[in-house]
């Protein structure tokens, strides 16, 4: 096992699913002591495996001496490619191939927004290998109603439209083929064939994704396992001290459970 101080970031590396994207990611490998699965992140859009929730889970990781995976999607981050080409099945490919090329053994998944909507098929694309679920203000279905009407004409218009970066960054690029590939990985509205246990964090004042959606999640998904904390006077982002506190402890309890 290579030893990486508790406080320090794995190194940066890179895989390819097979044809030829450079996938960014840091791996952190469990200690030789710990049993657990491996833990997982999958980041929102525009968003990357640097932001705080995934930062956080890296320091409980090291902490707990349990092995953690994050990367980037294509185009996003520190990941080739470019994102005018990214799609929700793209990504998907991609968390998949993570899973089967760079983790032995069972894996918890945690994903946030978009994140959640991906770990949720991952789960039904390899049932054998994800063996709980965190998701973090998941977002399944938001192709159909996460945009306002300005929005929608834009992609019409000239297939893409921009929205202000919540951190002061350049504006947020979204393109009209990643909306259109959300019409294949619909799943509200019919039963979700999962059966591990699935946590949801989810704040009841969340503006990007209604808390509807959450509720209509605990219902679908078919596990009996299936629990779903509110969050009081929460956000989309779930990044302050005592949001990032839930989401640990949920992990926690699962992996110990796991292990």
């Amino acid at each position: 096992m290579t030893d990486i101080p508790p406080r320090d970031p794995a190194p940066l590396a890179y895989f390819d699913p097979g044809d030829g994207r450079k996938i960014a990611y840091r791996q952190r490998p469990k200690h030789p002591d710990v049993t657990g699965p491996t833990l997982m992140f999958l980041p929102g859009y525009g968003s990357d495996m640097d932001g705080t929730k995934a930062v956080e889970i890296d320091r409980f990781a090291a902490a707990a001496g349990l092995a953690y995976l994050r990367f980037d999607y294509s185009g996003t981050g520190s990941s080739g490619g470019d994102l005018a080409d990214g799609t929700l099945t793209r990504w998907l490919d991609e968390v998949v191939s993570a899973i089967d090329l760079l983790v032995d053994g069972p894996v918890l998944l945690v994903g946030s927004s978009m994140g959640g909507w991906l770990a949720l098929h991952a789960a039904l694309k390899r049932p054998d290998r994800v063996v709980a679920i965190v998701g973090v203000a998941a977002a399944p279905d938001f192709t159909d109603w996460g945009y306002t009407p300005e929005q929608r004409q834009s992609l019409l218009a000239i297939s893409r439209f921009e929205t202000a970066n919540a951190d002061g960054g350049p504006p947020q690029v979204t393109h009209a083929r990643f909306v259109e590939s959300g019409a294949s990985l619909r799943m509200l509205y019919s039963p979700i064939l999962i059966n591990c246990p699935v946590r949801l964090i989810h704040g009841d004042q969340d503006q990007d994704v209604p808390v509807g959606v959450a509720f209509k999640l605990l219902d679908s998904i078919h596990s009996g396992d299936v629990q779903l904390t509110l969050i009081k006077h929460g956000g989309h982002r779930l990044s302050k001290p005592h949001e990032i506190e839930a989401l640990i402890r949920a992990i926690a309890v699962l992996a110990e459970r796991l292990s």
